[in-house]
């Protein structure tokens, strides 16, 4: 496998992965803190149980372990505003902003790892991180009751994403992606847990309707999450991060399809914005995203 396709497939598994953290966070959990309770619990056995499975190399230098502890603190904060947002906005429409971030990345990995792009793959970073954007075009994308979401928020998480993925690559000169893989998952967990385990949350937990159907559900993508995890690690110890980030923002146009197909098959699995000029922005935004992966792809 590739580099290229190995982000890729990261991509569309994270898709999935997505729409379902939107059904849960928005459809199933009263509330922020009771959705990342037990999701944090599930990041701490991964964190225990890969890092029994991978210990760290020996003699590895102990800049890089806080270099990946800082990636996960940075991955964290970003998928906190993420998970809010589901709360408060369709997917289709928050995974599109947070995921423009590859032109963060592209910019900072020029300043401080060095790499160096040609003008046609700058081009291409640019026409994904634009597309991304323009997914998120048009009104009535928020939920009324919940007023209009923080656009800065989202474009925060983007930054903060990008950052990481920058220092996962410095992490990963001395760590194998399992390592930052189970590093992450407990920084993850151990954050998640330590907001949100309150008397409150418990009880809002216990009171769930369908608990145990939601938790199973939750599980079942906690499952799925990991194989895109390590996927993205994979691809970012072989190939240039700047570009396997916009790889990775493919993921706005899988999760367009996915909605689209859930919006017609299911209607209340997911919040979703009607009318045929906002999907006519949406298609052509995703189509710019497939332009712009293609000559990635095709230049990497």
């Amino acid at each position: 496998m590739t580099w290229a396709n190995a982000a890729l497939l990261s991509a569309s598994v994270m898709a999935l992965v997505s729409i379902l953290d939107s059904h849960l966070a928005s459809r199933r959990f009263p509330s922020l803190r009771s959705f990342m309770l037990p999701l944090g619990l599930i990041h701490i056995f991964y964190g225990v149980t890969a890092g029994s499975a991978f210990p760290l190399p020996s003699g590895v230098d102990v800049s890089l372990v806080g270099i990946a502890i800082l990636s996960a603190c940075l991955r964290t904060g970003a998928v906190v505003i993420m998970l809010d947002s589901f709360r408060h906005r369709e997917v289709s429409s928050v995974i599109p902003v947070v995921y423009a971030y590859p032109m963060f990345v592209a910019v900072m990995a020029f300043l401080f790892l060095g790499e160096r792009l040609t003008g046609l793959q700058w081009a291409a970073v640019g026409i994904v991180a634009f597309g991304a954007v323009m997914v998120s075009a048009g009104p009535g994308l928020s939920r009324s009751d919940m007023g209009r979401p923080r656009a800065a928020l989202l474009f925060l998480s983007s930054l903060l994403l990008a950052a990481a993925d920058v220092t996962s690559k410095q992490a990963l000169s001395g760590l194998t992606f399992w390592n930052l893989f189970w590093i992450q998952a407990a920084v993850m967990g151990s954050v998640f847990v330590v907001v949100s385990l309150r008397r409150s949350v418990l009880a809002e937990i216990g009171a769930l309707a369908d608990r145990w159907r939601a938790l199973r559900l939750l599980a079942l993508n906690e499952l799925i999450a990991p194989v895109g995890i390590v996927l993205s690690y994979w691809a970012m110890a072989h190939g240039p991060v700047s570009l396997v980030s916009a790889l990775l923002s493919s993921r706005p146009l899988l999760v367009l399809v996915f909605a689209l197909a859930l919006s017609r098959r299911a209607p209340d699995f997911l919040f979703w914005s009607k009318g045929r000029r906002l999907l006519i922005i949406k298609v052509v935004a995703t189509a710019m995203i497939v332009g712009g992966v293609a000559i990635i792809k095709m230049s990497g």
